[in-house]
């Protein structure tokens, strides 16, 4: 059965299925960047705005813009009190719609296997940053099992339900990431893993959170009723034997960052 591609409709949804997972291992990311104050920043593929927030909350940016082609996503981003002075803008990583050199970091959370063209991508970050500024980005290990619901995608392959797969993932093995980041003229790149986990109050929690998601929640809306219910009984029976109690899942993710050189 062939998937089809990931939509992003609901932003709240979302929050909840990846948004704390972002958050998670955002922070560590940030930490690992060490940006300064006073910089003006630029989120691409900022979705809900869920690590946006996070630059918002940490690093006092000068400016902060965020960008992505989900304009539902975007519309529950600008719904954030937190994120009222941020600049959401709809449009495509590959054409960013910004002048050479208008940022002094651009940052890239949890997207670019999401890019049907990588390196376009990193190269419309190294433009549109300064000289001696920073372009980033963190993703899940997506072909190397770090996936914090890859558990939840294997049941439903097993059953013939295969999730839908993002365009590019393979960009996100770290070999391919240095490659990338060096063919966009980047210097001094560093790359590193992150382990994030996360505890669901229990099965029902972990369920309705898949549900609300893009990708296995698009495979379980597809189902009948029976087929739900069934499939709900395996995957509890797989992450849960005891039947009840807190569940945890891990992501590890993959981090890049590199600096734009003087000509």
């Amino acid at each position: 059965m062939t998937s089809e591609p990931i939509r992003f409709t609901d932003g709240a949804g979302y929050d909840r299925f990846m948004g704390v997972w972002s958050r998670l291992a955002g922070k560590e990311f940030l930490d690992w960047i060490a940006p300064n104050e006073g910089q003006r920043w630029l989120d691409v593929g900022c979705g809900n705005g869920a690590f946006t927030q996070l630059i918002a909350d940490q690093h006092k940016p000068l400016a902060l813009v965020g960008i992505d082609p989900s304009e539902a996503q975007l519309a529950y981003a600008r719904k954030q009190p937190l994120l009222q002075s941020v600049d959401f803008v709809n449009a495509d990583a590959m054409a960013l719609p910004f002048p050479d050199e208008s940022f002094d970091l651009a940052v890239m959370p949890l997207v670019i296997f999401f890019v049907p063209e990588p390196m376009q991508g990193v190269a419309e970050m190294a433009r549109v940053v300064a000289t001696g500024g920073t372009v980033a980005a963190y993703a899940w290990d997506m072909e190397g099992g770090g996936f914090p619901y890859q558990l939840v995608n294997e049941a439903l392959a097993a059953i013939g339900r295969p999730t839908p797969k993002p365009p590019s993932p393979d960009a996100s093995r770290l070999e391919v990431l240095s490659d990338l980041w060096a063919t966009a003229g980047l210097s001094d790149i560093h790359t590193r893993a992150i382990v994030a986990e996360r505890t669901y109050t229990n099965f029902d929690d972990l369920w309705n959170t898949i549900l609300g998601g893009p990708s296995a929640g698009q495979a379980l809306k597809a189902m009948s009723e029976e087929e739900r219910i069934h499939f709900r009984e395996l995957l509890q029976a797989r992450l849960q034997p005891s039947g009840s109690g807190s569940i945890n899942l891990t992501g590890r993710a993959h981090a890049i960052r590199g600096t734009v050189p003087s000509l």
